[in-house]
């Protein structure tokens, strides 16, 4: 058993990406699912499709590249189980100069970090990426 999904999500999507495979697996949710389409808009991947039956499901998501190049760089966790960070949508700075981005549990959903300012809305930051 996992006990931190999003760490899980996040730790096989950086290790298929510096091993350059075309894909990664984890275990569905509708909230892994929610990350997972944040990361299509974004760009970090190039598909997202939940697979399986009614006992086994499964999101298989394809990482994105540019010439054999993975677009994911690094991923950092930031709120944790032992500690949980919330920011207000005044308090979130861009990521890396803006290259990166924050993502974001918010009461109106799953979302970016520029897009929770423009929203005008905070939440507990899961990680950052670029």
């Amino acid at each position: 058993m996992v006990t931190d999904p999003i760490a899980d999500l996040i730790t096989r999507l950086r290790n298929a990406a510096r091993v350059r495979l075309p894909t990664a697996v984890v275990e569905y949710s509708n909230f892994k699912m929610a990350v997972a389409q944040v990361l299509l808009e974004h760009g970090f991947l190039t598909a997202a499709v939940k697979k399986g039956k009614k006992v086994k499901k499964i999101i298989e998501m394809v990482l994105a590249y540019h010439d054999r190049i993975p677009k994911l760089n690094q991923v950092i966790r930031v709120s944790k189980p032992s500690r949980r960070v919330y920011r207000q949508a005044r308090e979130l700075r861009p990521v890396r100069q803006g290259y990166g981005e924050f993502i974001l549990s918010t009461p109106q959903g799953v979302m970016t970090g520029s897009a929770a300012r423009r929203a005008r809305v905070g939440g507990e930051v899961l990680f950052k990426i670029w």
